[in-house]
């Protein structure tokens, strides 16, 4: 029997091309434009956007903000590594995502966080929230932010206790908490505040204040930063600003980060406008808590969030109406993290119905 080789349209095209359409020129499939700007590169920008808000938090919380970081960071990229090794594959860490997911899982605790929960939080993140998936690319959820969900079912109490900014002994000594034993009780942190802040409390973030007191945090103290919360998300203007670095160099989607906040802004001003006394206003939404670390840098992740320039604004706005909605009525006082995860769960559903009609289609049911 004799052979027969099939050839397809394309190589057709590329032998007729010469007498066709001149020389010199080659038919080949898509994507025909490259670009120098690889995934490391964004992701190392992203690294860069990131160390001031890092540096920050180390001069607002001290050792154990740095060790923090520190601990999350190494753990995170050390076990993508050592999954690519037991896996017989090249080594992944140099694209930076792993170092990325460290860095905001440790701007997203507390900074007296236990370093050996932290260190379960990184390895969570990466495994499960990345590689179980089959590594960048391929994680249907912000890694960093399911490794927090994750600590703050397994360790809820931690997850709950805040230390005042800029205390006298942060550079001296370690928050008592941070080098708690593995397994045991997070060793109490009032004496350490006695000894070195006696007139500061703990457990008291601008939402929570504003949740169950009412207690209203000042617009400046929001925006600089010296309030406490989260390691890394109290200083609303300067993480406002890494991100304009970001779209500067055309790394970050900011229309994601716009209906995010205009979204939670709206709709808190709605509530606000109906009773003022019990509902913050719009500014204090967007600044207080993880709203704005959560619009410029974790809703953003070009994975989990959609393809589709409609199907952008749709998330983003989707996050920020969510966020409020469990603000306001939710059992907790933040509810950025839980805004975030359900609308990468819900990204690929609003990608498939924000796709744009092909040219010429005609819907189903339509007379021609």
């Amino acid at each position: 029997m004799a052979r027969v080789t099939a050839k397809t349209h394309t190589e057709r095209e590329t032998q007729q091309a010469p007498q066709a359409i001149g020389r010199g020129i080659d038919l080949r499939t898509s994507p025909h434009q490259r670009t120098t700007v690889t995934v490391d590169v964004i992701m190392r920008n992203v690294v860069f956007a990131l160390l001031p808000v890092c540096a920050f938090a180390v001069y607002n919380f001290g050792l154990s903000a740095l060790a923090l970081i520190v601990v999350t960071t190494v753990v995170a990229v050390g076990t993508e590594h050592l999954f690519c090794v037991f896996g017989r594959r090249k080594s992944t860490i140099g694209d930076w995502s792993a170092v990325i997911t460290g860095l905001l899982l440790a701007l997203t605790l507390p900074p007296g966080f236990p370093l050996w929960m932290a260190a379960v939080a990184a390895i969570f993140s990466i495994a499960v929230g990345k590689l179980f998936f089959g590594g960048i690319g391929y994680n249907p959820l912000n890694p960093a932010l399911l490794g927090r969900a994750f600590v703050q079912a397994a360790f809820t109490v931690p997850m709950t206790r805040w230390v005042p900014p800029l205390t006298e002994g942060r550079f001296s000594s370690f928050i008592p908490s941070t080098l708690t034993v593995p397994f045991t009780e997070p060793t109490p942190i009032a004496d350490w505040l006695a000894q070195y802040a006696p007139d500061a409390f703990t457990g008291a973030t601008p939402l929570a204040m504003m949740k169950f007191d009412q207690i209203r945090t000042d617009t400046m103290q929001l925006l600089v930063g010296t309030i406490p919360g989260s390691t890394g998300e109290t200083a609303a203007l300067l993480i406002l600003i890494c991100g304009l670095y970001l779209i500067v160099r055309k790394m970050m989607n900011w229309q994601i980060t716009v209906s995010m906040l205009g979204s939670a802004a709206l709709l808190s001003g709605v509530f606000y406008l109906v009773n003022p006394e019990l509902y913050p206003d719009p500014l204090f939404t967007i600044l207080a808590g993880g709203m704005m670390l959560g619009a410029v840098f974790m809703a953003t992740d070009m994975v989990s969030s959609p393809e589709t320039r409609l199907g952008i604004w749709v998330y983003g706005a989707l996050i920020g109406v969510i966020a409020v909605i469990i603000r306001l009525f939710g059992g907790l006082p933040e509810g950025v993290m839980y805004a975030i995860l359900l609308g990468n769960a819900a990204s690929p559903l609003i990608s498939r119905v924000t796709q744009p009609r092909k040219y010429g289609a005609v819907k189903k049911g339509s007379v021609s």
